[in-house]
């Protein structure tokens, strides 16, 4: 059976010149097609594909490494913090005083010498807690603790004067001799 253009010729409906350009232009369009790739907007999703992922696993490594470095950060200063500790605990092992004070929502008590509980009492001395333990510690050494983690100073008084320029405010003032006691 003749094709559909054959047949137009034949009834001349349809130019010679015609028929070559359609024949031509489809051969045009043939070949196009052939050296197109095939899938190649399906490569290309696969790789922007690809490409997301790879952000997006960079993306979670920047945020692993983060976190690991900030753990690391914390582990070091508990370790200035149990070192500083470790070197400046006051021994209390002859104290009988008790010394309570609050941790939390706790009371919990320290037995210390007296001349600890006077010094506790005027912001000489502080209670530091280092893993469970409390021992107490100079307050130079406290302010240095409280710099890197203020939870771990329990106790530390602010000292209003310092007792060495404490001035007796009745030394301008005369005691009567005939003053009953």
């Amino acid at each position: 059976m003749p094709s559909l253009q054959d047949q137009l010729l034949k009834a001349g409906l349809a130019d010679e010149k015609k028929a070559k350009a359609i024949k031509k232009q489809k051969k045009d369009q043939a070949k196009q097609r052939k050296q197109q790739p095939k899938g190649t907007q399906q490569v290309n999703e696969t790789r922007e594909r690809a490409r997301q992922a790879r952000e997006e696993q960079a993306e979670r490594d920047r945020m692993l490494n983060q976190e690991r470095q900030e753990a690391a950060h914390r582990k070091a200063i508990q370790a200035q913090i149990r070192q500083l500790v470790e070197t400046h605990r006051l021994e209390r092992r002859d104290g009988e005083t008790p010394y309570q004070f609050a941790h939390g929502s706790k009371i919990k008590k320290l037995y210390v010498t007296e001349q600890m509980l006077d010094q506790l009492s005027r912001g000489r001395l502080a209670v530091v807690c280092l893993e469970g333990q409390y021992d107490v510690v100079p307050e130079a050494v406290a302010r240095k603790i409280q710099e890197r983690d203020p939870e771990a100073v329990v106790v530390l008084h602010e000292r209003k004067q310092d007792d060495e320029a404490t001035e007796d405010p009745y030394a301008g003032f005369e005691i009567p001799d005939d003053l009953m006691w």
